[in-house]
């Protein structure tokens, strides 16, 4: 096994992720495996387009969204990398049959094809993913130089984005349209699963709530991640009937915790874009017999692009109605400075990147601790994600973080388990 300080050692500067020297040793391993390869399709453009820095904050961007996931869609060991420039390495050991594979490899590239803010902006960077399943023995090196020659192939394509690395043509997947079909009746048939991510007050660890995810249990596909899923809804135009769903359920499940409990839920774009947007939350809240004052819409950079001043109009209402305002994934994004001006903010929520070496890396405590305190300046709450260890919670506790979400206490949980945490 390929020790963990040696992986962190061993890695990138940029995007915090292992480099190309711990992912062989990683792969350089007798057990199965099933790998991606990753490259953005002539991502030079952007660097002699806006600058190698720019370049720099689109590459974290893209790190930080194939990390995402492979946290949502991978079970067990797994190790996400980056190799070399614009190239990134996914492998898991728990292997899935080739369809899913490859239609998790289509999932990712829709994910990394999303738009990135850059210099004012709109960029939409291109992925290129060479696939492989492991042979019986084969090592680490073995393993990425089929992945570098597939990608290669790829890259002198100018549409084709996916390529198996075992020269063998594509395995018969389930069509976008017939997925988008069974998304509508998942609904209906309530394959669609609410779970909550607790979190916990850093100075005592006392239960103060929950963050509303979701999943689907797909009857032929098996388990889809939120954020698979909210792609296949993309593709559709089913996104605002998707989220309209889950709040609906979450706020029923929510109505039925003890009232110190507060509930989270994310906003899309699509939702701050409805007419309606403040209207429906209202009558959802009216419906389901919860506080508004026990409500928080977690709301991030990239959901207000399109129209901010019509989303800060909006969320402003429902803060008046005495709903509360999160900013995510704060650390990732590139103007996060100008929402804490426009926004009626309430907390923000601290990406797990952030978070993941703060007791390792004096220079990511420092970052931490200067966004705390400016939190604390503006009179807003934090709440750290990812908390995976002791050492995590003890940097967050001295530097005056007040929540924290992660599986060193608690990983997503049924409503069942939701309650039993409550009374606990």
């Amino acid at each position: 096994m390929y020790d963990s300080d040696q992986i962190f050692a061993e890695s990138d500067l940029l995007t915090g992720l292992p480099t190309v020297a711990a992912a062989r040793a990683w792969l350089d391993d007798a057990r199965p495996v099933q790998a991606m390869l990753v490259g953005l399709h002539r991502f030079q453009a952007v660097n002699k387009a806006y600058g190698s820095g720019a370049g720099d904050r689109v590459l974290a961007e893209i790190a930080r969204r194939i990390e995402s996931f492979a946290g949502e869609e991978l079970e067990g060991e797994r190790i996400v990398a980056r190799l070399a420039g614009g190239e990134f390495l996914v492998a898991s050991r728990q292997l899935a049959s080739r369809e899913r594979w490859q239609w998790l490899a289509e999932v990712l590239a829709v994910a990394i094809a999303r738009p990135l803010r850059v210099e004012g902006v709109d960029v939409s960077i291109a992925p290129r993913i060479a696939l492989l399943r492991g042979r019986a023995g084969e090592g680490g090196p073995a393993l990425l130089d089929r992945l570098d020659q597939a990608l290669a192939s790829l890259q002198r394509q100018a549409v084709r984005r996916l390529l198996w690395a075992d020269g063998s043509h594509k395995a018969r997947g389930r069509s976008e349209a017939q997925l988008e079909a069974d998304l509508i009746g998942a609904m209906d048939r309530d394959e669609i699963a609410v779970l909550f991510q607790p979190q916990y007050a850093v100075a005592g660890g006392k239960l103060t709530g929950a963050e509303a995810l979701a999943r689907w249990n797909h009857p032929e596909m098996g388990r889809i991640g939120a954020e698979t899923l909210f792609a296949i809804a993309a593709r559709g135009d089913h996104v605002v009937q998707l989220s309209r769903h889950i709040a609906r359920r979450a706020l029923s499940f929510a109505a039925d915790w003890p009232a110190r409990l507060r509930l989270s839920l994310n906003v899309t774009a699509e939702d701050l874009a409805t007419a309606d947007f403040r209207a429906a939350i209202e009558r959802e809240l009216a419906e389901s017999g919860l506080a508004a004052e026990r409500l928080t819409l977690e709301i991030t950079e990239q959901t207000l692009v399109a129209d901010l001043a019509a989303g800060r109009a909006a969320l402003e209402a429902l803060a008046a109605h005495g709903l509360k305002v999160a900013l995510d994934d704060f650390g990732t994004g590139f103007s996060n400075f100008r929402m804490l001006r426009a926004l009626p903010l309430d907390a923000l929520k601290l990406d797990a990147s952030l978070v993941r070496d703060i007791a390792a890396d004096p220079r990511d405590r420092a970052i931490l601790r200067a966004i705390v305190q400016m939190a604390g300046a503006l009179d807003l709450s934090t709440v750290a994600e990812g908390v995976e260890n002791e050492d995590q919670l003890a940097v967050l506790r001295a530097e005056g973080c007040a929540t924290f979400q992660g599986f060193l206490r608690s990983g997503p949980v049924t409503q069942d388990e939701m309650l039993a945490l409550a009374q606990a």
